[in-house]
């Protein structure tokens, strides 16, 4: 799969009404802006995940439900959730 912006978010808004368990309408977007990332995991390597140090270019999306945050990483290639239950978690790569 290759992700647009667009795209990256909606994929994103799926992942995390089904990991609360709502309905994606109650899921917000707060803001999606342009990043790089310090490497191939975009800043959120999953447990034991080794990762390239290369830049990596792409989106910080943070989505809201319930008056708190989620911060997703996406770039063309994979979507990551970060810190969520103090874990990073690999959604699509």
């Amino acid at each position: 799969m290759s992700f647009n912006e667009d795209s990256a978010v909606k994929k994103a808004k799926q992942d995390l009404a089904e990991r609360l368990g709502v309905s994606e309408s109650e899921v917000r977007l707060s803001s999606v802006e342009n990043r790089e990332f310090p490497d191939m995991s975009l800043g959120a390597p999953a447990r034991d995940e080794m990762a390239a140090q290369m830049i990596a270019s792409g989106w910080k999306i943070v989505l809201e439900n319930g008056g708190k945050n989620y911060e997703y990483r996406a770039d063309k290639y994979q979507l990551r959730l970060k810190d969520y239950k103090g874990e990073n978690h690999v959604v699509v790569y």
